[in-house]
């Protein structure tokens, strides 16, 4: 459970991910050493600088308890404090026992001093920062005295910290640029394949590790081989549209040259209606071999959708929605022909359909819905299958036609590296087809 809540918070890139790996363990190297240090090294030097003062601390205290009288012992504690670097007053004022919380060699002095010279009592190290303010037990009454704090602390003790951390702080960013020249080719590299997966073929120089290099070396192996056999395809596709239009062709001459008797009619309408399943099929085999992208204005190509169907006498609203207009990157003959199969697709069997055109972010949709029959939940996979054929729903032999067009847009529609969803349509009751596209 706590691993869980942890990766909520987790960096989802690679770069940031192998930075937290790089930064979090420097840092708390850091801090463990930093603390140790200081509790170590500091307390050690601020103890035996504290002894130091300490032994001319008790000379002088010493000297106060053996003098004569009160006069006696205020000039010692004069003289000879003054000669060993303490100021010290008989009798003394009242002193505090402070020390800032920050300040972490206070205690060691205050430890130390009370260790070495039993006759301190408070002592104050907040009250001046430059100076150290104790009170001592004496014969003649309680003695203040003051010396300076460089006497028992280090005069620079941030400055190993301060080094520390600069040197950390130029390490980590030597990592940094050196992770992100290892991690730029994988981004290069993602990039590369997903642009081919919409079907653009960027520039990509294998670049990096080894092992980044050998991913990169066997992307565009497989983008080479793809490329060899969608030309092949393509070649073929051409010889097998000729081969076949042409047998076509001279079928329909010959039929339309003869007597006209119902025979002959209902052959021009067979191979009418193989001639619409001869472009059905190549337009699937095809997909978008033979389109390139190109900025289109999505309102545009919905338009021209809606000005086709309107040519054969069908009416076809249209709503565009804020943005909608915007330039994107599409095939646009392939697209325009997968929103044609929607369209027909719903007037053959509705008689209200309507084009919606929606823009977001990173998407665009086209959405089709109609007032038709509709397709069931459970049947909507097998619909975008090629020559399927449902019966009774959406009967595709009352129009004619070989079952590609739902599948001619799913195909469009992946080879932009996006889909088609098929639902209930809100609006008019019958089948809402959403064409989604990234931008």
């Amino acid at each position: 459970m706590l691993w869980r809540w942890l990766k909520r918070f987790l960096p989802r890139s690679l770069f940031a991910r192998a930075l937290l790996i790089l930064i979090v363990p420097l840092l708390v190297v850091q801090i463990v050493v930093s603390v140790v240090f200081v509790q170590r090294t500091f307390d050690r030097v601020t103890a035996q600088m504290t002894r130091s003062v300490a032994i001319p601390l008790r000379l002088v205290l010493g000297q106060i308890d053996r003098a004569g009288s009160a006069t006696e012992a205020a000039a010692v504690a004069e003289g000879l404090g003054g000669d060993l670097g303490f100021t010290v007053a008989l009798p003394g004022a009242a002193v505090p026992e402070t020390r800032a919380f920050y300040d972490l060699s206070g205690r060691s002095v205050v430890r130390t001093l009370r260790e070495t010279v039993p006759e301190v009592g408070a002592v104050d190290l907040a009250g001046d920062s430059r100076h150290v303010r104790l009170a001592a037990a004496t014969r003649w009454g309680p003695a203040e005295v003051r010396f300076a704090r460089a006497r028992v602390s280090a005069s620079n003790p941030h400055q190993p910290l301060v080094l520390v951390g600069f040197t950390g702080l130029v390490m980590m960013a030597v990592a940094v640029w050196f992770l992100r020249n290892q991690v730029r080719p994988v981004a290069r590299l993602s990039e590369a394949m997903e642009a081919y997966g919409r079907g653009l073929v960027l520039p990509y120089r294998v670049r990096g590790a080894s092992e980044v290099r050998a991913a990169g070396a066997a992307f565009l192996e497989m983008r080479a081989r793809i490329e060899r056999a969608r030309e092949q395809r393509n070649a073929l596709l051409s010889g097998l549209s000729h081969d076949l239009r042409t047998p076509l062709t001279r079928l329909r001459l010959g039929l339309s040259l003869a007597e006209d008797s119902p025979g002959s009619a209902d052959m021009l309408r067979d191979v009418a209606d193989m001639e619409r399943m001869v472009n059905d099929f190549l337009a699937l085999a095809r997909g978008e071999a033979l389109a390139e992208s190109e900025p289109s204005d999505p309102g545009q190509l919905a338009a021209r959708v809606v000005a086709n169907a309107a040519r054969m006498g069908r009416a076809v609203s249209l709503e565009l929605a804020e943005g909608a207009s915007a330039p994107v990157m599409l095939r646009t003959q392939p697209v325009e022909r997968a929103l044609d199969n929607l369209v027909q697709n719903a007037l053959r069997h509705a008689a209200r359909v309507m084009l919606r055109v929606e823009a977001g972010g990173g998407w665009l949709r086209f959405v089709v819905e109609d007032d038709g029959p509709g397709i069931p939940a459970e049947r909507r996979a097998e619909a975008l299958r090629p020559f399927t054929r449902l019966d009774p729903a959406r009967n595709q032999d009352d129009g004619g036609g070989a079952g590609l067009g739902l599948a001619i847009a799913l195909d469009v529609a992946r080879a932009h590296g996006g889909t088609l969803r098929l639902g209930d349509s809100e609006a008019l009751g019958g089948l809402r087809a959403e064409l989604v596209l990234p931008r």
